[in-house]
């Protein structure tokens, strides 16, 4: 790795309690803000789904089990009555296969990235009669006030009549950011200032063999250029070169993936099971820098609690173990570095790494109001990073907080998650996504 240069941060951490202050305070004006932008959108997408949409009033209730839908109303109904605007009756019966579009333009906050603008969207939509289940492409898009751009783009699309399933995960990232070193004992005094380009190409193709059940194959690149590290010496620095050959990185290979989905609704699900396991090999001869071999196990509960409600208990285990071979530095197992980012909220993404990655984390999901249009979770988490497999190395590191949620689309269930997390070292920070986080 070479150091070709500085890239200023502007002394981030004795600027950010002011600016977090100046954004809480206006967070009123921030939400209004974002479902006004929503419904000046709607109508680039309404005419799709108004289609598709009738009422019944025989069947016009808050809660529907068999869909994992159960809202009654979303932002552009409240914006639209508020501002007496005219809309075709779609209260809760919906019929035909959508597609269902969500599309929100955000500002947000985070330690890793300080004030960013984000433009997220969701496209729900049913691939066959059966509406089995909902297909969902997620894409977002952000830039921030330290000059980070990085696009997002995840989907899973589920063709019933040929019962295959395709999962892709593609991003772009122009990233200045951090690193903290190796382990679960770092420090915000070991922050290393880094600056990457990063290209991920994920793709999985799945069969479904037998109800629920799939197995698969995919490729999986991950490639990192025009490495730099501010600055070029350290501890920090040392650990990223034992695993870092040169300013660039590229890891190609081939997986095997198993998956147990019970789910109905991946956007907001509200009872069933995931399981999912994925045997990862990079090899040489594919293009990759070296061999090495991963396993990613993720599993997910969901329980209706108390039954027949709309509350929901979320369970969630993320693991992903390094089996043989050394990962390049970047590719390393690592806090939010999941395919939605999303494990560690109240942490910043890249906060702990090593070659292994636990991760668990509990959330209770609870209607504020009976037309679904509010409500609010509270979560706890915990992770751990280690090198080596023993009981010294597991050491816990805990996170937690609580959060709203705003209907954004009662056809799709997709809600804005606003959530405000906290965890060790001071770490803490506001989170956002289009959809529930698992």
């Amino acid at each position: 790795m070479r150091s070709t240069g500085y890239f200023s941060s502007i002394n981030r951490k004795e600027k950010i309690s002011a600016r977090v202050r100046t954004f809480l305070s206006g967070s009123g004006i921030f939400i209004f803000t974002v479902t006004a932008l929503s419904f000046m959108l709607a109508p680039f997408t309404a005419s799709a789904q108004n289609k598709s949409i009738h009422a019944n009033s025989n069947e016009a209730i808050h809660f529907r089990p068999d869909s994992g839908l159960y809202s009654a109303r979303d932002i552009r109904d409240v914006l639209a009555e508020g501002l007496r605007i005219k809309r075709e009756p779609d209260s809760v019966r919906m019929r035909g296969d959508g597609p269902f579009f969500s599309i929100i333009p955000m500002a947000g906050y985070s330690l890793m990235s300080g004030l960013t603008g984000v433009l997220s969207s969701s496209t729900s939509f049913y691939t066959s009669d059966q509406k089995n289940r909902f297909s969902n492409i997620l894409f977002n898009a952000y830039y921030s006030q330290y000059n980070q751009f990085w696009t997002i783009a995840n989907s899973n699309i589920f063709i019933e009549s040929r019962k295959l399933h395709l999962f892709g995960d593609w991003r772009f990232y122009n990233f200045p950011t951090h690193t903290y070193g190796l382990g679960n004992s770092t420090t915000f005094n070991d922050e290393l200032e880094v600056k990457f380009y990063y290209i991920r190409f994920y793709q999985i193709l799945y069969r479904e063999i037998t109800e629920n059940i799939f197995a698969g194959l995919g490729y999986n690149l991950d490639y990192h250029w025009n490495i730099r590290s501010i600055p070029s010496s350290g501890a920090v620095y040392n650990q990223i070169m034992e695993f870092q050959d040169d300013d660039k990185s590229v890891s190609s290979g081939v997986s095997l993936n198993f998956q147990y989905d019970t789910r109905k609704n991946s956007v907001n699900p509200l009872n069933g099971t995931l399981l999912s396991l994925q045997f990862r090999q990079n090899l040489t001869w594919l293009g990759s820098d070296r061999d090495w071999e991963s396993l990613i196990l993720d599993f997910r509960q969901f329980i209706r609690l108390p039954s027949g409600s709309g509350n929901v208990l979320a369970l969630w285990s993320y693991d992903n173990l390094t089996l043989n071979g050394e990962p390049p530095y970047f590719d390393l197992p690592s806090t939010g570095w999941d395919s939605y980012n999303n494990t560690g909220r109240g942490y910043v993404p890249g906060r702990y790494t090593g070659k292994n990655f636990l991760y668990a984390e509990a959330e209770y999901r609870m209607a504020l109001s009976r037309n679904g249009l509010f409500g609010c979770v509270v979560f706890g988490n915990t992770e751990s990073v280690f090198q080596k497999f023993s009981s010294s190395a597991l050491k816990l590191i805990p996170g937690g907080g609580i959060g709203i949620r705003i209907k954004v689309n009662k056809n799709s269930g997709a809600n804005l998650a606003l959530d405000y997390g906290f965890g060790v070292d001071g770490s803490r920070g506001l989170f956002l996504n289009l959809g529930e986080v698992f």
